[in-house]
């Protein structure tokens, strides 16, 4: 079945289309232009294995997300949770780097980026109309800080992760058996990182308890809460939502994370080695890609 105009056709073309691309020598990176709103419904009809004979970098974040962690989980392939093309800003603050930066990177490379000094409150800008530079498009401070109130935190581990409202419902299926991956690429542990973009503080809640009870954070050294404008519910904050979830988790959990639905965005690669150090509001994550 088409859903109309909400996609640009029906599933088994539009995954038919995603495999010729990835099967394409003169292709290696494949950049939706949006997020989208129903990219889980080729989950069941792509063969990951095919997608990964090859490797293609696959580089999007929101909805797109709902293929990376599978692509990832399924096959040990790196992904790129980076902007959309048209997303893709004129501008990004001097501590970021672009996701095409990560991407070029040798196998071995380092790639250390700073948490951002301020965030822009307009989330949705349109580059082309409004080319603004950074100090004009980055208006507010912004900080990472942790949940526990703590001033300093260190963890390193595999990046895995992506937008929670859409992975969530991957949950308790093999494309988002985060606990296998993480016993199959991941001996040196997990960094879990999540962002909301549209889910009420009560169902996020409730999506941050689904991933849990599926093993998200058993193998977790620690998890980044990207930034969020989505609303709280009923008096219970996004803050609430995570305590109520992670509150009791013997690893650190930061918030205000780069990797929200409130630029900027830092591009993180699903698969590769981080290392986070957070002191007094300024932070570090670096990535290092190695097998």
């Amino acid at each position: 079945m088409w859903a109309g105009g909400l996609v640009s056709g029906p599933a088994a073309d539009r995954a038919a289309e995603l495999t010729a691309f990835f099967e394409r020598a003169d292709v290696r990176a494949v950049v939706p232009p949006w997020g989208g709103d129903l990219a889980i419904d080729l989950v069941g009809l792509l063969d990951w294995d095919a997608l990964a004979r090859d490797p293609t970098w696959f580089v999007g974040w929101s909805d797109i997300s709902t293929l990376l962690l599978p692509l990832t989980i399924t096959t040990g392939i790196a992904t790129l949770h980076g902007a959309n093309l048209m997303d893709e800003p004129y501008e990004l603050p001097e501590e970021f780097e672009r996701w095409t930066t990560l991407a070029s990177a040798a196998a071995g490379d380092t790639v250390v980026q700073r948490s951002a000094p301020r965030r822009r409150t307009r989330p949705w800008a349109d580059w082309e109309h409004e080319p603004l530079d950074r100090d004009r498009a980055y208006e507010e401070p912004t900080a990472w800080r942790t949940l526990s109130g703590a001033t300093e935190a260190a963890f390193s581990g595999r990046l895995i992760g992506g937008c929670l409202d859409t992975v969530s419902l991957l949950a308790g299926t093999r494309f988002g058996d985060v606990d296998g991956f993480a016993a199959r690429h991941a001996p040196e542990g997990l960094v879990v990182y999540l962002e909301v973009a549209e889910a009420d503080a009560v169902t996020a809640a409730r999506m941050l308890h689904a991933v849990r009870l599926a093993g998200w954070f058993d193998h977790a050294n620690g998890v980044l809460i990207g930034r969020t404008v989505a609303p709280s519910r009923d008096g219970m904050s996004q803050e609430d939502a995570v305590r109520s979830a992670l509150g009791d988790l013997d690893v650190p959990v930061i918030l205000d994370f780069d990797a929200g639905h409130e630029p900027p965005q830092l591009p993180l690669v699903n698969g590769a080695l981080a290392e986070v150090v957070l002191g007094a509001g300024s932070g570090t994550i670096s990535q290092r890609f190695v097998p």
